[in-house]
């Protein structure tokens, strides 16, 4: 079992249902999932670069990544139905509580000025989106096998339709969110 896991198991499920005076167990708020998503770009007219990037995800996250290709055209954005415009993968269960470990306690305090994560990444639903400038901040990534730097949007998918407790979650889990209201 994770560490985080058994943390959850453990003392933030009793400390959100003693908060939140929450009477039926199965309505505890809890994570769901964590999709991590990578728009291509210009890298997907590369072959080269656009699988050197799923190489990246697929180390950072534990599991392989999916190259999403586009289900219409869009002449604006120069997007040809079948064209790859992105990747991504969905982390569950263990996977999910190791990368979000991992992420907590190695990548965050490797970032540069990191202020913490800003408070406004909820959608209204109890889940929580925010991006990340590179991906070097990990330390499964190698700077020389690297083609392209790239960015990542991280969602954290949670149980609750209430973002007052999504928040509370994440923060008893250790989320460094950035100081304020």
């Amino acid at each position: 079992m994770s560490r985080l896991k058994d943390k959850y198991a453990n003392s933030i499920r009793a400390a959100l249902q003693k908060e939140f005076d929450i009477k039926n167990p199965m309505l505890i708020p809890a994570l769901e999932k964590i999709v991590i998503s990578v728009g291509t770009g210009e890298s997907s007219k590369d072959q080269k670069v656009l699988q050197n990037m799923a190489d990246t995800i697929s180390l950072i996250a534990g599991q392989k990544a999916l190259i999403v290709n586009a289900k219409k055209s869009v002449a604006g954005f120069k997007v040809r139905e079948g064209f790859p415009v992105g990747i991504m993968v969905t982390l569950r269960k263990e996977q999910m509580f190791a990368f979000l470990d991992k992420l907590i306690s190695i990548a965050l305090p490797r970032v540069k000025d990191f202020r913490g994560l800003p408070r406004t990444g909820f959608d209204g639903r109890g889940n929580y989106n925010f991006g990340l400038q590179e991906q070097l901040m990990f330390p499964e990534v190698e700077y020389d096998q690297i083609l392209k730097t790239h960015g990542m949007n991280i969602t954290v998918v949670t149980t609750t339709n209430n973002d007052k407790e999504a928040f509370k979650l994440l923060e008893l889990f250790g989320m460094p969110f950035a100081k304020g209201k």
